[in-house]
């Protein structure tokens, strides 16, 4: 596959089976839970496939003084930032909220993931800017 697409995309053996865990909890929950539920059953799907992750990180403070407000839901493998939401829509400041935990936390790639759509569609999210 050298040369492919496939090559060029950033962590794909793990997109793939974060990604997969993603399908698995959605065709396990169904609709219209709350986000803790579907982060709860994520958690267990990445324990139980041996993946390392943290849950609700903390980030470091953006200014002096700042009280620790801003969580990633999952940073899986040290590598992929992972985002949970259960919105009818996701908003342009879901996006500009990932893109700033990746800034922070200096990591290449975020996924998105909205469980209040019909099919689970998971948005990859860049930083051309981190250096891991």
């Amino acid at each position: 596959m050298e040369g492919s697409n496939f090559t060029k995309v950033i962590y794909p053996a793990l997109s793939y089976q974060i990604n997969g865990i993603l399908f698995q909890a959605k065709m396990e929950l169904g609709d219209y839970l709350n986000e803790k539920q579907y982060c709860d059953c994520i958690e267990q799907k990445l324990k139980n496939a041996k993946v390392i992750y943290e849950r609700e990180k903390i980030l470091p403070p953006s200014f002096e003084g700042e009280k620790n407000r801003n969580r990633v839901d999952f940073l899986i493998e040290d590598k992929i930032v992972l985002e949970v939401k259960t919105k009818r829509f996701l908003a342009r400041s879901d996006y500009y909220q990932i893109k700033r935990y990746l800034v922070c936390l200096n990591k290449k790639l975020g996924i998105i993931v909205n469980f209040h759509q019909k099919f689970v569609q998971p948005k990859r999210i860049l930083n051309s800017a981190a250096k891991e």
